[in-house]
């Protein structure tokens, strides 16, 4: 592959970071703070894209349906992040996209807009989340007026509970809600337990008497994090009962980015191994594995697990081997025959064991999906998840499995700051856009700003999107983002700069 140019920009509010050294890094209620909740709306936002790239600008493509499309509607219920990128997708194929907002999302998340769908239409309809499900049914048909309801399903994490309801109720293609609340970690262990799938040792609730009597007994270290999260919020990894208890406490008095008070905490033994992440679009149970991830997270600045990087990984791989059967074990213990699902999974000694279960796309704005895209040779799991609801010709077209060997070689990696202060100019971006196997660079940082350590997913400074035909070539520009962090060389800040070490 030729160079790639191209450059994304966010903007953002210069408030603070979460200091690394708080017990729970998460916001409390009230409060305020910088987060990687990034939006494409503001009137700084700056988008370069390179136009010779095919794999990265597709054109519009209509698929053909048997039913005028033009006549439908499809509800998705809290489309921000990859939700939005799935809708983007319905609407490009002529569908009108009704849009509900749940009860529980954060104003953050709601007007949470990919860059990539910046230019996108306005959705037919926006609609909230009435008190009971038939008067948010009623509210759906008044709107769609008389088009027809052809599809309802989640684009973000809190809106899964009720696309399943509705879906079910509607008679739609649904996951129904046998297994109610399948966002609670605690559930889907229990679940999966039971159909003899290996899982977690583990103990949850909203007392601190209901995990007790497991934190005592459990042998340390033990996770501990919210039941219902996303992004490596407010996990912890705590090395003593006194540690653990604290951090329940903490976490029940918090808020969390995915909208909402924490409702309650799990409490897990310490899973050792490497961490993967494998996306799945299902249709009448039968599951098609669109992309396998491993996760480089690493301990950083006091906290435990940081996002460094999402890596491909090939099909034909000894991991993949495990990982994808015992993956959709899960999703038939669970019951997940419709749409799409991410399965977060720790490859551990003694095999695979479920970390979670998401019934959605996978996340992360869906930056991933170019090169998805150009590893598969152009499908990627936003596309299955559209054809799976409303293309059933379609999909049956979809491989078993992504094609192995990949066409490309590529990698999200995250900007972690090992420094904080008042951003004074950011050197490193460009030095980064200039690297070989460059595709975009998507962050919140701008001069003028603040810039705190970073603990989660949502505190990185960005993303960075890294594509070449030549594996080694990415893997040296890799090393080069790392030296300049490590150095303190992305980032230059006013002269109160202050390193952890």
């Amino acid at each position: 592959m030729e160079q790639i140019n191209g450059f994304f920009v966010y903007e953002s509010q210069p408030t603070q970071l979460t200091n690394p050294d708080d017990k729970v890094r998460r916001t409390k209620a009230g409060t305020k703070n910088h987060r990687r909740l990034l939006s494409a709306d503001g009137p700084n936002l700056l988008r370069m894209m390179s136009n010779d790239r095919p794999e990265l600008c597709r054109p519009l493509v209509r698929h053909m349906t048997t039913i005028d499309s033009s006549k439908e509607a499809v509800v998705i219920t809290d489309p921000y992040s990859t939700g939005c990128v799935v809708a983007s997708e319905v609407m490009k194929r002529g569908f009108s996209v009704i849009a509900l907002w749940t009860k529980d999302i954060s104003d953050e998340l709601r007007y949470h807009t990919p860059l990539s769908c910046s230019g996108m239409n306005e959705f037919f309809a926006t609609i909230e989340e009435k008190d009971d499900l038939m008067a948010t049914m009623e509210e759906i048909y008044n709107v769609a007026g008389t088009k027809k309801i052809v599809a309802c399903f989640a684009g973000g994490e809190i809106g899964v509970d009720l696309a399943d309801r509705l879906s079910e109720r509607m008679k739609l293609r649904t996951n129904g809600t046998k297994h109610f609340n399948r966002r609670d970690k605690k559930v889907q262990q229990e679940i999966i337990r039971k159909h003899g799938l290996r899982s977690v040792r583990q103990a949850g609730g909203a007392e601190f008497s209901e995990v007790e009597e497991f934190l005592k007994t459990e042998s340390y270290p033990v996770v501990l994090k919210p039941n219902e999260a996303a992004g490596s919020e407010g996990v912890k990894l705590c090395n003593s009962f006194e540690e653990a208890k604290e951090h329940f406490e903490a976490l029940m008095a918090s808020q969390l980015q995915v909208g909402g008070p924490c409702p309650s905490v799990l409490c897990q033994e310490f899973l050792r191994g490497k961490e993967y992440v494998i996306d799945h679009v299902s249709r009448d149970g039968i599951h098609k594995t669109t992309m396998l991830w491993s996760y480089d997270k690493r301990p950083l600045n006091g906290s435990d697990f940081v996002y460094f990087g999402t890596l491909p990984v090939d099909a034909n791989s000894p991991e993949a081997k495990i990982l994808i059967p015992y993956v959709r074990g899960i999703l038939d213990a669970m019951e997940i025959a419709n749409g799409a699902s991410h399965a977060e999974v720790m490859m551990t000694p003694n095999g695979p064991c479920l970390v979670e279960m998401n019934v959605r796309a996978h996340g992360g704005d869906g930056n991933w999906v170019p090169l998805a895209s150009a590893l598969t040779g152009g499908y990627t799991q936003v596309d299955a998840t559209v054809d799976c609801y409303l293309d059933k010709q379609k999909f049956a077209t979809i491989p078993d499995v992504y094609p192995s060997p990949f066409n490309a070689a590529g990698q999200e990696v995250y900007l972690v700051s090992r420094g904080r202060g008042k951003v004074r100019f950011t050197p490193g971006f460009e030095v980064i856009r200039s690297l070989p196997s460059f595709v975009y660079l998507e962050t919140g940082v701008m001069p003028g700003g603040y810039v705190d350590f970073t603990v989660d997913l949502f505190t990185a400074i960005g993303s960075v999107m890294l594509m070449h035909k030549d594996p080694a070539v990415v893997d040296a520009d890799i090393k080069k983002i790392r030296e300049m962090e490590a150095n303190n060389e992305i980032i230059e800040y006013e002269p109160q700069l202050a390193t952890l070490k």
